[in-house]
């Protein structure tokens, strides 16, 4: 079901509110630059600075307006399984697809509170993508934990953000060749693809969906030779996106294409002109301004 470009889609904001038409016109534009699928209210869309009534709302507008064309796989991930469950279920009465959960940040739970927290998501009935990023919750999905969860119908993926390519056929070999691998790191997502993965949630197809697109697609064809040269077009722009936070670089690439402002909520901030300045070149070496 999700496989290629899957942009984890920023939330536009207009004098500090949710930018509704800006987001409407930003999914059919992903739709037409040939993205696979769109993730709203990830932590790129800035989920921790929305309200619950904002995150829902989100979600409702993006399915709404995607209408079927690609897939929707929302973010309703916490800390707080109980609110966990409840954004789950919003997705599902939203319309969506998926829900993507993130491991508990902060809490640092164990491996059996993991199973806990991910079992009480699926239960709800709608797919899950496990989301397994270390380096922001302070604690790692074991591959044998998630080969445990990988038995519940419900939980049919991972988006993986450890940056371990090794963990791809370790993963596999646990889960079963059906259970989804998304990369969470565009940067890696090459090799990522070419050791069993099927698709990448993407922070900088935010700014080039299409080469993106057309990266993704390279690879799931086998052609590496050239999703190389892809890459190599695509290299300095995920640098220079994660410079400083990836929503803020994504947000002002975004901003000089035209497509929406740069604002991001506190405690975000907009870009140093050094960024900016690397961000132009990046989008400049990309093919994506003159």
């Amino acid at each position: 079901m999700f496989k290629g470009s899957i942009p984890a889609l920023v939330t536009p904001f207009a004098n500090g509110q949710v930018d509704v038409a800006t987001l409407k016109k930003l999914v059919n534009w992903h739709v037409e630059q040939g993205s696979h699928g769109l993730v709203p209210v990830g932590t790129t869309g800035e989920s921790p600075t929305l309200t619950h009534e904002e995150h829902d709302m989100v979600v409702q507008i993006v399915v709404q307006e995607a209408a079927g064309r690609i897939p929707v796989i929302a973010g309703a991930g916490s800390n707080n399984t109980i609110e966990t469950v409840r954004l789950v279920q919003a997705a599902q009465k939203a319309g969506a697809d998926a829900a993507l959960v993130v491991t508990p940040y902060y809490n640092k739970p164990t491996q059996a509170g993991l199973i806990a927290h991910f079992t009480a998501a699926a239960d709800c009935g709608l797919p899950v993508i496990i989301y397994n990023i270390p380096g922001r919750s302070a604690v790692d999905m074991m591959p044998d934990t998630m080969g445990e969860l990988a038995r519940h119908p419900m939980i049919i993926g991972v988006k993986d953000a450890t940056g371990d390519l090794a963990r791809v056929p370790k993963q596999r070999l646990r889960c079963g060749a059906d259970f989804m691998q998304l990369s969470g790191e565009d940067a890696t997502a090459l090799g990522f693809n070419a050791h069993g993965g099927v698709g990448c949630i993407s922070v900088t197809a935010n700014v080039a969906p299409a080469l993106c697109a057309a990266f993704q697609q390279s690879t799931l064809a086998g052609d590496y030779a050239k999703a190389l040269t892809q890459l190599d077009r695509l290299m300095p722009l995920h640098e220079a996106i994660f410079t400083e936070p990836g929503v803020a670089g994504a947000k002002y690439g975004m901003s000089l294409l035209g497509l929406c402002s740069e604002d991001v909520r506190s405690p975000l901030t907009a870009l140093t002109d050094a960024t900016k300045a690397k961000m132009r070149a990046a989008m400049v070496h990309a093919g994506l301004l003159s």
